[in-house]
């Protein structure tokens, strides 16, 4: 039997369909906890009930710090949090960007509310906890248990909007046959970085997405405007059109990091072309993020500006953050 801590955040798993006002986090956590088995010893806090799209950067910050709290409780031997999945991938690689025990803390969540008859809550949940229990997966990180898949957060990304599990990417560690959780892979885990702090709240780190015929525009707004730093998904391996590497080059020098992402759900950034494609831009003083998606990227370009990190710290953890290999358990 091991002592489980179960943070709620909201999400879809919180969930009522309220007529005309469409779906609303509702549910605290412990109506969340009523169809657990009584297996394992369970504690719940509320930390805020709402839709994930809803959240801020203080709101990832504080989910952190209560994430950190409850592993330095000597009686809790792992944590879960109930989240929403349109953001759970960003909150969780946070979580596992930070994380310094080796107490397992698992994300979940649902694609179908709490009141529906098709409810998967309650089985992701069950399935999280499960995951958090075992002893197996003690020094795995930060992961996100979902239909019966245990991933690593680092990597991960929302793939679907509808499937019943939505996501992809990260590493595979362990899946449910039955009620019996069989672990196939552990992370290979870099050092933690810093705790956010206040300033991390504030950071303002933007996305700017290449597609055929876009311009410089917003990507010189965003500078222009302040942005901490410039988070750019490139097409293909991590190309952008004509003008780009000039505004790269300008943002740098004024201070402004840029990383350098693909908007392809699959594969990492490979800097090769030249004429203003990925190698010209990584010359120009963008840094490569390898297979990081964006919304990931932007996390922890926000975590280490707000530090501040050199540009030689940023691309050092972006290497490590990019890379979720895995060892036999």
């Amino acid at each position: 039997m091991a002592s489980i801590r179960i943070l709620g955040t909201g999400g879809t798993i919180a969930s009522h369909t309220a007529g005309a006002g469409g779906l609303v986090a509702t549910e605290h956590v412990a109506d969340l906890i009523a169809a657990l088995s009584r297996r394992h010893t369970v504690t719940v806090q509320d930390l805020m009930i709402t839709g994930s799209y809803r959240l801020q950067l203080s709101d990832l910050r504080m989910i952190a710090q209560a994430a950190r709290n409850a592993v330095l409780d000597p009686t809790v031997d792992a944590v879960v949090i109930t989240h929403g999945t349109d953001t759970m991938e960003e909150t969780a690689f946070l979580l596992d960007l930070v994380h310094a025990s080796p107490k397992p803390v698992v994300f979940t969540g649902a694609q179908q509310p709490a009141d529906s008859p098709a409810a998967d809550g309650p089985g992701n949940l069950a399935d999280a906890v499960a995951a958090a229990a075992s002893p197996e997966l003690q020094g795995s990180g930060v992961l996100v248990s979902f239909a019966g898949k245990v991933r690593s957060a680092r990597g991960l990304h929302r793939f679907s909007t509808t499937a019943a599990d939505p996501f992809a990417g990260g590493t595979e560690v362990a899946h449910f046959i039955g009620n019996n959780l069989h672990v196939t892979a552990l992370p290979i885990r870099p050092a933690p970085l810093a705790m956010p702090t206040e300033e991390f709240d504030s950071m303002r780190v933007e996305i700017i997405v290449c597609a055929a015929g876009t311009d410089t525009a917003l990507f010189s707004h965003a500078v222009h405007a302040g942005a901490d730093a410039v988070i750019l998904a490139g097409t293909g391996v991590g190309n952008a059109g004509p003008g780009f590497t000039e505004v790269i080059q300008d943002a740098v020098r004024a201070g402004c990091p840029v990383v350098l992402c693909t908007r392809v759900p699959e594969g990492p950034v490979i800097p090769t072309h030249g004429s203003g494609g990925g190698r010209d831009l990584v010359q120009a003083g963008a840094i490569p993020a390898g297979d990081l998606k964006p919304p990931q990227a932007r996390i922890l370009a926000a975590l280490l500006t707000s530090q501040p990190a050199t540009p030689e710290q940023l691309l050092q953890a972006l290497t490590a953050a990019s890379s979720h290999n895995a060892g036999t358990p």
